[in-house]
């Protein structure tokens, strides 16, 4: 492998890991950033020298644990941090290039610095759109451009989110640390909430050309993964990365010739098996775990819609039945409505119709809702009332493929199609 190649590797598989031991001993995320970055800028360049070592990342901790050492060196600041990291380093004889074990072991197993990051990024005092930033820039390793590129924003605004929300972390002094038990339920619920708001961005882009970012998606599943793996026995982190990948599964079908395909025209051959079987395996996990939650239930939903061969064979009454649960966990306008949807396909039209007018004063200006009645009265055979509800979805929509897809439905309803 290249030097190139192997650094690469090391930043991609194990960036989170490494950059959650920087700052932990440097106490500050900019200082651990700068010293990471200059660690792989010399691993470059010994590696092409010298060769890969062994070890890779292990190189790389120690060598940005050096950078640190210089920084504090030359500021003569952090004194007792300096005395810290050269006990860490020089009492392990760590030599020019070399990986001592006891690094070699810190940069393979961190988890308890990755999860003190996570609920660092994904502390309530941080507004939403600084925790998806940060969470993206320090655990998932996207430059600032990158992070811009997939929100459709310009990048001096996503670097100036990344700015303020670690002055707020400075500021306000929240803790780099895991919650203690009396507040892990709150804040855990934050991470799992950044982690989905990441997914949901990349699987149904609010705005934009292209429906789905599949980078965005790729990384928001990652993180997932990694929740599990640092918080095994929480049943709702199980059902979070179930949902994600069964959702995942049939990304490929959603959009066909520019236009998107709803779950009914979707070719499901084409699904990803893979993702499927695991997505409805960790299902059956964590509803085994327990307790029941919000994540486990909606994933619940999707292995329904997953395990039918055609569309024809949708258990939309254990859908329905589902969602009735979900509203007692989530009782928001935005559930109902998929409830009442569900009820349309599996106790009738009219019925799910009613259902979906008792939330439509709170969903006025929610496209989907328009969206989704305009569906039910179509079907219903009342098209002039189904192409007065997709023309409201249409002023209402803000993605280029969505709105396709809204225009050639108003078409079919209208007769101009």
């Amino acid at each position: 492998m290249s030097a190139k190649a192997a650094a690469e590797s090391v930043f991609r598989e194990e960036h989170g890991r490494i950059i959650a031991a920087l700052i932990r001993i440097s106490g500050s995320f900019d200082r651990a950033e700068e010293a990471m970055q200059e660690a792989f800028a010399s691993a470059l360049s010994a590696w092409e020298e010298r060769g890969v070592p062994a070890n890779p990342a292990a190189w790389i901790t120690a060598a940005a644990h050096r950078k640190l050492i210089d920084q504090s060196r030359r500021e003569r600041t952090r004194r007792e941090k300096q005395e810290s990291l050269r006990y860490e380093i020089e009492s392990a004889g760590a030599g020019a290039g070399e990986a001592p074990a006891e690094l070699e072991q810190e940069a393979m197993h961190l988890p308890d610095d990755r999860l003190r990051l996570i609920f660092t990024c994904c502390h309530p005092a941080l507004p939403a759109e600084g925790q998806v930033a940060l969470t993206l820039r320090t655990l998932g390793g996207l430059a600032t451009d990158e992070i811009a590129k997939a929100f459709l924003v310009p990048e001096a605004t996503m670097a100036q989110r990344l700015v303020r929300a670690k002055r707020k972390i400075q500021e306000a002094r929240i803790p780099y640390e895991v919650p203690p038990p009396e507040r892990m339920a709150e804040r855990l619920a934050s991470a799992q909430t950044v982690i989905y708001l990441i997914f949901n961005e990349g699987y149904a882009a609010t705005s934009g050309d292209q429906l789905v970012r599949r980078e965005l998606c790729a990384e928001a599943i990652r993180l997932g993964r990694v929740l599990c793996e640092l918080m095994p026995g929480e049943a709702e982190n199980l059902g979070l990365l179930a949902l994600m990948l069964l959702h995942d599964s049939r990304r490929e079908t959603r959009v066909v010739d520019g236009e998107l395909a709803t779950l009914e025209e979707q070719d499901r051959a084409r699904w990803d098996g893979a993702e499927i079987a695991e997505g409805v395996a960790l299902v059956e996990q964590a509803l085994t775990r327990g307790p029941l939650g919000p994540y486990q239930l909606q994933a619940a939903i999707a292995a329904v819609h997953a395990q039918a061969r055609r569309a024809a064979e949708t258990d939309w009454a254990q859908i329905a039945a589902l969602y009735g649960r979900l509203v007692e966990f989530v009782p928001s306008p935005v559930v109902k409505l998929n409830r009442a949807v569900a009820v349309a396909m599996s106790e009738g039209l009219e019925r799910g119709l009613e259902e979906s007018e008792g939330v439509g004063g709170e969903l006025e200006r929610y496209y989907l809702y328009h969206a989704a009645r305009a569906d039910i009265l179509m079907r219903m055979g009342r098209k002039d009332e189904a192409a007065g509800a997709y023309r409201r979805a249409l002023e209402l929509a803000t993605n280029g493929v969505e709105r396709g897809f809204l225009r050639r439905r108003l078409g079919e309803v209208s007769g101009s199609g």
